[in-house]
């Protein structure tokens, strides 16, 4: 089969949600911003959820960048701002990181490249921990057992979930040293980019497998939850804002989130701007907007 006619078969596995993605999760660190804004137009056959995972975003971080667009029926000819550009966390860069507000994943491979990653985190009652462990163990096609707090929940639960397409881990697995919180893949691709799971992080099934590769054990893993964050690029002062985990819930519904508080902003970009000339405009416009879109809010 030649490239040509290829194009309309891939075009469909897109469309389907099982394509691997088009962004490249790898991007090398220059600075405290990585990757660039996008920009996708919308096709008559396209839906929200395929494309997040074609350019390997999740499903809030494309609603909030694209607020008022129909999920599953997006008006085709839409031009939609995809974002694959991220501030960094401003915490040490080495290992996994976390931010579950933000719904990323990432992993500093050494001083120059990172890898990130959407993910799926605990809902509301199953909220993933915070705070900092490791990578203790590697599993492939992994066996889950339910543990007794989800057997409550669901008694109709099996067991155990042998390896296999209705496994909720997917084909790979880390576990971390906290008891029942993995990083692992999922057979519902559609929950990564929301708060969908019983605390563990999912991640789409060609991510989990790329990091599984990547990382040791031992790895340090540091999870925590920053709504904004920001950082340098050259002289440029960058903001990133993204919904709260309470706001994530509400725009997973397709619904517009209240505004959040977020009354140590101003301070923090005071104590990291210097003699920097701040745009309070912009700050505020940003932290109104929460897209996850990095903006530029001053120079020095």
């Amino acid at each position: 089969m030649s490239m040509h006619q290829l194009r309309p078969f891939l075009t469909l596995l897109f469309a389907v949600l099982i394509s691997a993605p088009l962004y490249a999760a790898t991007d090398f660190m220059d600075g405290d911003v990585i990757g660039t804004v996008q920009h996708y137009t919308v096709r008559e056959e396209d839906n929200l959820y395929a494309i997040a995972r074609r350019f390997d975003i999740g499903i809030v971080e494309l609603l909030a960048a694209n607020p008022g667009v129909d999920p599953w029926e997006p008006e085709a000819g839409t031009r939609l701002t995809i974002t694959t550009a991220h501030v960094l966390p401003p915490v040490p860069h080495k290992g996994v990181v976390l931010n579950l507000s933000e719904l990323r994943l990432f992993y500093f491979v050494d001083e120059h490249t990172v890898m990130t990653f959407p993910i799926g985190i605990g809902r509301e009652g199953w909220q993933t921990p915070l705070g900092t462990t490791k990578i203790l163990r590697k599993r492939v096609h992994p066996i889950w057992t339910p543990p007794p707090s989800i057997r409550a929940a669901d008694p109709s639960l099996p067991a155990s979930f042998p390896p296999g397409p209705n496994n909720p881990l997917g084909n790979y697995a880390l576990d971390t040293g906290w008891y029942g919180v993995l990083i692992h893949g999922t057979n519902r691709p559609y929950g990564i980019g929301k708060r969908s799971s019983h605390g563990c992080i999912r991640l789409y099934p060609e991510d989990i497998e790329a990091l599984f590769k990547a990382v040791e054990v031992d790895t340090p893993v540091m999870v925590v939850d920053m709504p904004y964050k920001l950082g340098w690029q050259g002289d440029s002062l960058f903001l990133e804002v993204t919904p709260t985990q309470s706001q994530t819930d509400v725009i997973a519904e397709y619904h517009k989130p209240r505004p959040a508080d977020l009354p140590k902003i101003h301070d923090a970009i005071r104590n990291i701007a210097g003699d920097a000339d701040i745009d309070w405009y912009s700050v505020d416009k940003a932290a109104s907007e929460h897209s996850g879109i990095p903006v530029a809010i001053g120079s020095r």
